[in-house]
């Protein structure tokens, strides 16, 4: 059985070289900057992610033109097989694409995902971010009175981070069914 962050990890590495080719270095890097849950990934991580990926034929390696006359430097590209199963996980949705990680993952690539699938990505985070928001106010107001200033007021800066993050949602959700085509997110 895959784990979760190695599922993300592929959903991440097939959609940054569906954008362009790119070395192992570089990879990591965009990941490392591009996406959250990957602030802190290690070569250790990402070089067997690729070597599976390798493995089931979903990308290639290639020698980098660009590397001068040292040891030429091993680019990664998609290939066709890669490009379809990547098309097939961004159509795909499941409980774990309204998650955090999940859900950054999957929004970063929301430019080659369908409207319609964008549409219920959308509105299943902010349906989950809602239940848990209810879920954390009801029992803040059972114990608020046990609770220290500090920890009252660490609970109120969860609750409003989860209320701007419902608030951002919904003009994505209006702004998607606005223009289905490429509504993008406002500036």
């Amino acid at each position: 059985m895959v784990s979760r962050r190695a599922q993300l990890l592929e959903f991440a590495v097939l959609g940054l070289l569906h954008e362009a080719p790119t070395h192992g270095y570089d990879l990591r890097r965009r990941l490392n900057t591009a996406l959250g849950p990957f602030r802190a990934l290690s070569y250790g991580t990402l070089y067997p992610a690729l070597k599976s990926l390798l493995g089931r034929g979903l990308i290639a390696e290639a020698a980098d033109p660009s590397a001068g006359g040292k040891r030429p430097r091993v680019v990664y590209e998609l290939t066709a097989a890669g490009k379809e199963h990547f098309a097939e996980l961004v159509d795909r949705i499941d409980a774990s694409a309204y998650e955090d990680d999940g859900f950054d993952v999957r929004f970063a690539f929301f430019a080659r995902t369908e409207h319609e699938v964008r549409l219920r990505i959308l509105e299943g985070r902010r349906s989950r971010l809602e239940e848990n928001l209810e879920r954390v106010r009801e029992r803040s107001t059972r114990s608020r009175e046990r609770m220290d200033a500090y920890t009252a007021a660490l609970q109120r800066h969860g609750e409003e981070t989860a209320e701007r993050e419902v608030r951002w949602l919904t003009e994505l959700i209006d702004a998607e069914r606005r223009h289905p085509t490429d509504p993008g997110p406002q500036p």
